[in-house]
């Protein structure tokens, strides 16, 4: 079985890569092999490169405060290529109130601030779209 192929990137204007550092290091250490965009990717960098590197997971952090925008924008354009096995989390400052909508639209999930690496890691695992075998 091959390893959870796991996007990490960093949409829009955000200039803070702390966190997305640190859960690409833990995903790698959980086994999962992680490619980290880097800082300031639109919507259509992140789509683009997900379908290019043929990822299983795309783990959006967003500090900005444009998730309602930025999120969703990145689970419509997988739509609109057609791309529907791919599991699409969120996380960063994300006020509780947003997450039902950020749902709502397409993404799995949100993990806010001092959520353990592992919690996450386990809700890749439980919620994985693709068959790896």
């Amino acid at each position: 079985m091959r390893p959870i192929r796991v996007l990490v990137a960093k949409p829009g204007l955000d200039g803070h890569d702390r966190g997305a550092k640190v859960i690409a290091r833990a995903l790698r250490d959980a086994g999962m092999e992680v490619i980290y965009t880097g800082l300031r990717q639109t919507p259509e960098q992140i789509v683009a490169s997900a379908i290019q590197e043929d990822v299983d997971v795309i783990a959006m952090s967003i500090l900005s405060g444009a998730h309602n925008h930025l999120l969703p924008k990145v689970a419509d354009l997988l739509k609109s290529e057609e791309v529907n096995d791919i599991l699409i989390i969120g996380g960063g400052v994300i006020p509780e109130d947003d997450i039902p909508g950020l749902k709502e639209k397409g993404i799995a999930e949100i993990f806010t601030p001092g959520t353990p690496t592992s919690v996450t890691i386990d809700f890749i695992r439980e919620n994985i779209k693709k068959d790896l075998a």
